[in-house]
């Protein structure tokens, strides 16, 4: 594989799921978090992922372990901050969350080491997606500033998925493209969210993508406002939609497809994901196939 992308993962997360299997408790132990879910989409898309991250204490250990049986290119930090993890029910086909392990935050030389790792392996692919953790204490707010700024500064393309402080700081640093949920903007109005998408454009962002959870997503692509109509499929489980949507722009941006049509794949790649009960997981077959029936439709001010 010759595109790659380098996702920032700074503190990935084990997930322990308890599911039905013919009345009996079926447990389900995988590595998750923001990260690491987009890079497993990434590499089902036929991109190679390079994944920065950092693993401490047990459920670091398991967790790299459970990483190194996957698809990607794990550049590991071993540090002494322990990795969250959480325990989901699912046996009642909901998802109710039993109890959450929270990260420890990185040490200043346990944040330059990842940071490193990032910048280098960022710079090499040309493609970069900077994810967030599932904790604020983990890193400062400021990391995505420095980094953002880093990267494009050194010809890195740059794809921010983050929110609040993490969200503005990456901004502040000029990045190519952001996605964000209409929830971590506070809107629901559609008029509102163009003038959020707006403002975070007039920092040179070339392009805006927001997703509105069974509305179609609203697009701000090089100052043209696009309603993003993907397809209708029967969900299983929508969480982790918006991290395969940036997965899909990241991995067709790396491949050389224009903006629009890698909103397109990743708009495919979010529909693929709430099929499945596995998050950020998917064919690349299926999304690629997909993808030739989502719509771009122009919005007219």
């Amino acid at each position: 594989m010759d595109a790659r992308v380098a996702v920032f993962a700074p503190s990935p997360q084990l997930t322990i799921t308890v599911e039905d299997l013919d009345g009996e408790p079926d447990v389900h132990l995988h590595a998750g978090g923001q990260g690491f879910w987009q890079s497993r989409m990434i590499a089902a898309l036929g991109v190679e992922a390079v994944v920065c991250a950092t693993f401490g204490g047990e459920t670091g250990r398991v967790l790299r372990t459970l990483l190194e049986g996957e698809h990607v290119d794990l550049k590991a930090r071993d540090v002494a901050a322990r990795n969250g993890a959480y325990v989901h029910d699912r046996r009642d086909g909901s998802r109710d969350e039993m109890v959450e392990m929270l990260p420890d935050a990185l040490s200043r030389h346990e944040l330059d080491d990842v940071y490193e790792s990032a910048l280098v392996e960022g710079i090499r692919a040309g493609t970069a997606v900077l994810s967030g953790p599932s904790d604020d204490r983990v890193l400062p707010h400021d990391t995505y500033f420095r980094l953002t700024s880093d990267l494009t500064g050194n010809g890195c393309r740059v794809i921010v998925d983050l929110a609040g402080d993490r969200l503005a700081e990456a901004v502040r640093g000029g990045p190519d493209v952001v996605k964000v949920s209409h929830e971590e903007l506070g809107e629901e109005e559609l008029t509102k969210l163009i003038q959020k998408a707006r403002e975070i454009a007039s920092s040179g962002v070339h392009g805006v993508v927001v997703s509105r959870a069974d509305e179609p997503a609203l697009a701000l692509l090089e100052d043209q406002l696009y309603l993003v109509r993907m397809p209708q499929l029967e969900p299983v489980d929508t969480r982790g939609a918006g991290d395969s949507m940036t997965a899909g722009i990241s991995a067709g941006l790396a491949l050389g497809m224009s903006l629009t049509d890698a909103v397109k794949l990743g708009a495919a790649a979010g529909a693929v994901n709430v099929t499945r009960h596995g998050l950020g997981s998917g064919g690349g077959e299926a999304v690629r196939e997909l993808s030739k029936r989502v719509e771009l439709e122009p919005i007219e001010e």
